[in-house]
């Protein structure tokens, strides 16, 4: 009976453990996509503060401002 009962609780630590790593693989995974999109977001505010700057130079020029 001990030999069963040792069985399952090595079965079960075992199951455990392998539920653990799944989730910290899949955690892993999350901050990877997190990470992945707060720089492409980065990236598109950084344009679109360029393309802004551009746009307001390109007034200047034009209202004859930029001197």
């Amino acid at each position: 009976m001990a030999d069963n009962s040792q069985k399952m609780s090595y079965h079960a630590g075992e199951a455990k453990g392998q539920a653990q790593e799944k989730a910290s693989g899949m955690m892993d995974m999350a901050n990877n996509a997190a990470q992945s999109t707060k720089e492409t977001m980065q990236d598109a505010g950084q344009n679109v503060q360029a393309k802004a700057q551009g746009a307001a130079d390109a007034v200047k020029n034009a209202t004859g401002m930029n001197k």
